[in-house]
């Protein structure tokens, strides 16, 4: 034990070089500011980075790729809040209480609140990395295909808690989204289907238009649609008293249960390797409404909602890192392109990794720890320098969001197709939210289908099509379980709803 608080000591000592100093802050900072741009994030960012780093030592090169991840799943929560755009699809759940508080003329402390939640979800996830990271991989190394499975099983479930006033409405939209994710390649066969002789559509549809043409250019339609006398005018309201600035010590006292709640569940999924932070940013919201004293007034503005979003997203950061460091398995897309960057620099990933490279490790560790204040203090100068967006007349700001979604969309992959699914995606949100069809059933189950799809077809594969492998096994049983257990409350609350109309 003291040998460990030694080397924590000697990893922390490492940043009194410049170097790795200054790399991991201008990680973080500008991790953020791309995190903000619609379409790109911390995934594109690092890929960019990948070339640059060649030259650069070991500790310098990933302190500020893990700066990116840090600061690009946080980012996104400002174009969010402020324009109804996630930065990144981790934000998604994030626009849905955001942009209703800064409707409401509370932008600051919707901004406020989730940059405290993006610390507090990411101190969680780092301190658990560096405490328990190797016996909580080997948790995770339990998860096979059938646990998998059954654990997206119950993510869906959540669904039911994100469909807003209508059951109905919500289920449509999930199947919209289960739809349109089984267009592409066969995950098991390799063969393509439902692409109708479209080259675009044979590599399957593209998860950033989509979720930015949901709500950013849904949302620039609603604009123009209702453009008035008003439209010269900014797009937030001013706030109406002091405190709609900031998060209170009251209301931050009041939340500890959610950022607590949000965080492990967030480090949780992040643990689970091919889950990510879409999931568990929907996943805590799901349960922070289900054990909320107020659950109406999610979607329409709760500060416990974007808490939730906002910790769990951040949480993963450090969860995701866990499998990937001790067992050489990526969490997400993200830690995969990481572990890439691990081995250009000679590091090799896996449960020798504290052994081959113990200063290293440890040295990343520090830096991990010390980046939680660095995420702060970028946040708080990005915050004063984002706000000044919102105040600009719509007029001006709308068409400057409509040209940040087409440049984000196209960066991604470089492809025209995404540019006009854009658009198409942009106009169907538009005629939902006409109708009162909630988005975010489409978007989960577009993102969660895939790895549904693929763990059933193999836990199926290594049974011989026996379906009680999902019963025999304590870890699947447990989520099936709870999943009933969610279905019934779903329909309990629904028909109490029903009742009181």
């Amino acid at each position: 034990m003291l040998n460990w608080f030694i080397d924590l000591g000697q990893g922390l000592w490492t940043l009194t070089d410049p170097a790795i100093f200054l790399a991991a802050l201008g990680g973080v900072f500008f991790g953020a500011v791309i995190g903000f741009i619609p379409g790109l994030g911390p995934t594109v960012a690092i890929s960019l980075a990948i070339p640059i780093s060649y030259k650069l030592g070991p500790l310098v090169a990933i302190g500020m790729m893990l700066g990116f991840y840090k600061g690009g799943t946080y980012g996104g929560s400002i174009s969010a809040i402020l324009i109804n755009t996630p930065g990144t699809p981790a934000s998604a759940a994030t626009v849905m209480d955001g942009y209703p508080l800064a409707k409401q003329g509370k932008s600051g402390k919707a901004l406020d609140l989730a940059l405290i939640s993006s610390c507090f979800g990411d101190a969680f996830g780092v301190l658990t990395l560096v405490v328990v990271a190797q016996p909580l991989a080997m948790i995770a190394l339990k998860f096979g295909a059938a646990e998998l499975c059954s654990l997206m099983i119950f993510a869906l479930t959540i669904i039911g808690g994100l469909s807003g006033g209508s059951l109905t409405k919500g289920l449509i939209s999930t199947c919209i989204g289960l739809i349109l994710c089984t267009i592409g390649v066969d995950p098991m066969s390799g063969s393509p289907r439902f692409d109708f002789g479209f080259l675009y559509l044979q590599d399957g549809l593209n998860i950033i238009p989509l979720v930015i043409g949901l709500f950013a250019v849904a949302e620039v339609l609603n604009q123009l649609n209702f453009a008035d006398s008003s439209y010269s005018r900014s797009l937030l309201p001013p706030p109406s008293c002091p405190d709609d600035n900031r998060l209170t010590f009251k209301e931050f006292k009041s939340l500890l249960p959610v950022f607590i709640q949000s965080s492990l569940i967030g480090t949780g999924i992040g643990a689970l390797p091919g889950t990510g932070a879409t999931t568990a940013a929907y996943l805590s919201y799901g349960s922070a409404q289900k054990r909320s004293k107020e659950p109406e007034k999610f979607g329409k503005g709760s500060i416990e909602g974007l808490a939730a979003s906002e910790t769990g997203n951040n949480a993963v950061c450090g969860g995701a890192l866990i499998p990937m460091l001790t067992l050489g398995i990526p969490g997400d897309v993200v830690t995969a392109v990481l572990m890439s960057a691990l081995l250009v620099h000679g590091i090799q990933v896996g449960p020798l990794i504290f052994e081959e490279h113990r200063a290293f490790m440890f040295g990343i560790f520090g830096m991990l720890l010390v980046s939680i204040l660095m995420l702060f203090i970028s946040g708080k100068i990005l915050i004063k320098a984002c706000r000044k967006i919102a105040d600009l007349p719509q007029a001006y700001l709308m068409p400057c969001v409509m040209v940040l979604c087409i440049l984000g969309t196209y960066a991604t992959e470089m492809k025209v197709g995404d540019m006009w699914f854009l658009v198409l995606v942009g106009l169907i949100g538009f005629g939902l939210s006409r109708l009162n069809f909630p988005p975010a059933p489409m978007i989960i189950a577009f993102i969660l289908m895939p790895k549904l799809e693929f763990n059933l077809r193999q836990a199926l594969l290594l049974s011989d099509g026996d379906l009680s492998i999902f019963l025999t096994k304590p870890i699947s049983l447990f989520f099936l379980a709870l999943t009933v257990f969610s279905c019934v409350q779903i329909v309990r609350l629904n028909m109490k709803k029903a009742k009181k109309a």
